[in-house]
């Protein structure tokens, strides 16, 4: 049987006549040819297409958010923890510890609860609609419970999506810190930082990171990995709240050099590391883009820790070690909102101009206007980002380097100036009426007396160094 089969399909005509051996040659073709019209019905079927649609977990993808992750949270604790750590009097040293370790614990858990939700849901506040919220999010994943193992986000777990997240909406109220260090409460620190998460870091987040119908999405602006969202929210709310909260005892007259050098170093050494998972973990994606991104990162802050070093060499006749760490920060703190869509070229001029404008506004313009940002942080990371999210509209053309081919670029510095803006006063203006409810709550700052002690007694009974 098998050899008369054999024969019919391939040759008929040596078992039957002429006639009948056509007939079969002619249904053997038609056979085969149903079977290739029915096979390509099954492939291109809708069910099938939106099967081929469907998100499917990437091992590779996974493994590098997953690294990515634990980088971003190692830039909290312990890198920025040591960096600011460092600066301050050793009678303080163990309050920017507590705070940076404390938020850590706090933010995460609000993240978990309603952050994510607030930031990332596309439902919008009015529980059960389908419309895109432009501003805020919607309740859908309140307390993560929506989530489970094999929910996907992209090719990579929501899970793990949401954890990641979570580490930049630890380290951005944390960058604050240091704008108010040595004289604020700390109960005041965990109020004011809780609220302002959900005030306004949240809602910024979902306008530019939260997909279309965002506010700033919708207008096509670029922030990479976070130069709108963490650096000009943090920046700018920082420099508030060092005015509100007032300068420290002695400002501007008494000069209060860093305690621990090796410490603030370690620190930057560790933020640096940190920082490949911060903008090039944020292609959530092990691919070129998250490799151009890293390669970038690096080239910034090694230019603006050149460029800072000689603007301190020149002025001063000595480059020195806070100058020089505090420039790698600024580096990468500016080409942060580029780094995915800037090359080389982008990245050399983005360090440069940011170690210029963050060294002028760090020295000339605080010690004109007199205000006390204890280290810096609207002087690097708000100007920083400010920088680097202007920027990013001029060299993410493809004529320069950057991925995006016929870049209208006067459009595209519009758009970018229009959300600079619009963050900024955003940020200044909330963190006002937050700093006042923090303020009737529990008091903003610690007493003159509590301030001359240290915070590290008056606050936490405990000091970093025996005697």
């Amino acid at each position: 049987m098998a050899k008369v089969a054999e024969l019919l399909y391939y040759n008929p005509s040596r078992l039957f006549p002429l006639e009948i051996s056509m007939a079969c040659f002619s249904w053997t073709v038609a056979a085969r040819t149903l079977f290739v019209f029915v096979g390509l019905a099954l492939i291109l079927s809708p069910q099938n297409a939106v099967a081929q649609d469907t998100p499917t977990l990437n091992a590779a993808d996974t493994a590098w958010v997953l690294t990515s992750t634990a980088l971003v949270l190692f830039m909290t604790i312990p890198g920025l923890a040591l960096f600011y750590a460092g600066l301050v009097r050793s009678r303080n040293v163990l309050s920017l510890l507590m705070q940076c370790l404390a938020l850590t614990a706090v933010l995460s858990l609000i993240w978990v609860v309603c952050g994510y939700s607030f930031a990332f849901d596309s439902t919008g506040m009015v529980k059960g609609s389908v419309n895109r919220s432009s501003f805020i999010g919607g309740f859908s994943h309140i307390g993560l419970i929506s989530m489970t193992p094999d929910s996907l986000k992209g090719t990579i777990p929501e899970m793990l999506f949401a954890s990641y997240q979570m580490t930049f909406a630890v380290i951005t109220p944390a960058l604050m810190i240091g704008a108010f260090a040595e004289r604020m409460r700390f109960s005041a620190v965990l109020w004011f930082s809780s609220l302002w998460l959900l005030a306004v870091y949240v809602p910024i987040c979902h306008m530019t990171w939260a997909g279309d119908g965002g506010l700033f999405t919708d207008w096509g602006v670029m922030d990479f990995a976070g130069g709108i969202v963490v650096h000009i929210t943090a920046g700018c709310s920082a420099l508030v709240a060092c005015i509100m909260v007032g300068p420290r005892s002695g400002y501007p007259t008494s000069r209060v050099p860093p305690h621990n050098m090796t410490m603030t170093f370690t620190g930057t050494a560790m933020l640096w590391v940190g920082w490949f998972g911060f903008n090039a973990g944020s292609a959530l994606a092990a691919n070129g883009t998250a490799a151009s991104a890293l390669l970038v990162t690096h080239i910034s802050a090694c230019v603006a820790t050149v460029v800072w070093m000689a603007i301190e060499w020149i002025k001063l006749g000595k480059p020195g070690v806070l100058g020089a760490a505090t420039g790698s920060i600024a580096g990468l703190a500016a080409i942060t909102p580029a780094s995915g869509y800037v090359g080389p070229l982008g990245a050399l001029a983005i360090g440069a101009i940011s170690a210029v404008a963050c060294f002028y506004f760090s020295t000339t313009i605080k010690k004109r206007f007199g205000y006390d940002d204890t280290l810096d942080v609207f002087g690097v990371h708000g100007v920083g980002g400010i920088v680097g999210t202007l920027l990013v509209g001029v060299f993410a053309a493809n004529s320069l380097g950057g991925v995006k081919v016929n870049l209208d670029i006067g459009r595209q510095l519009s758009v970018q100036f229009f959300a600079v803006v619009i963050t900024a006063v955003y940020s200044i203006l909330v963190t006002i009426i937050l700093l006042k409810i923090a303020q009737f709550a529990v008091g903003l700052r610690v007493t003159g007396n509590a301030e001359q002690r240290g915070l590290d007694l008056t606050e936490h009974e405990e000091s970093g160094y025996s005697h």
